[in-house]
């Protein structure tokens, strides 16, 4: 796994205009299935792909936090909203709340999530490839290939199964 994931972002990088490309066009001529394709390339990888060898996306990369999740997350550690905000998370470039530091401090060595029946809707829809108008969101599924090897595969997977 290690190795994977050391090729990834190069990997990523590789098929990075080809993968742009293939999205703009997808943006603009969906097929009628593509949700229930995605469903399925997204079931399939998910069938092979163990996200507890990997973890990537809980050391790499944070996820959004939305008010509702604040409050959800702080009830289970059973600490104010406010004291959850200060003690983990800061409001980044886009206003928006995110992580202070990476890895993520819900992780552990072990990589599962502490907070995991209770985690943001962020990292419940991660990667983000099994969403309803998947052709709406390349530009987070392009920064998401360098980080996910599933979300790598099912996009290979995908380009396979769409002629566009």
């Amino acid at each position: 796994m290690q190795e994977e994931l050391s090729q990834l972002p190069g990997r990523a990088k590789e098929k990075h205009h080809e993968n742009t490309k293939f999205f703009a066009k997808l943006k603009k001529r969906p097929p009628k299935q593509l949700d229930y394709l995605m469903q399925e390339l997204h079931n399939d990888e998910f069938d092979r792909t163990d996200c507890l060898r990997c973890a990537n996306c809980c050391k790499t990369t944070g996820p959004l936090f939305t008010n509702a999740d604040v409050e959800r997350i702080a009830k289970h550690l059973k600490m104010k909203p406010a004291a959850f905000i200060k003690t983990y998370l800061r409001i980044d470039e886009e206003n928006d709340l995110v992580l202070q530091q990476l890895p993520c401090p819900f992780l552990g060595a072990d990589n599962f999530c502490s907070i995991y029946a209770v985690r943001p809707k962020a990292c419940r829809q991660f990667p983000h490839t099994n969403r309803k108008k998947f052709q709406n969101i390349s530009k987070l599924t392009l920064k998401n290939v360098a980080i996910c090897p599933a979300a790598y595969h099912i996009v290979e997977a995908m380009k396979k199964r769409i002629s566009i």
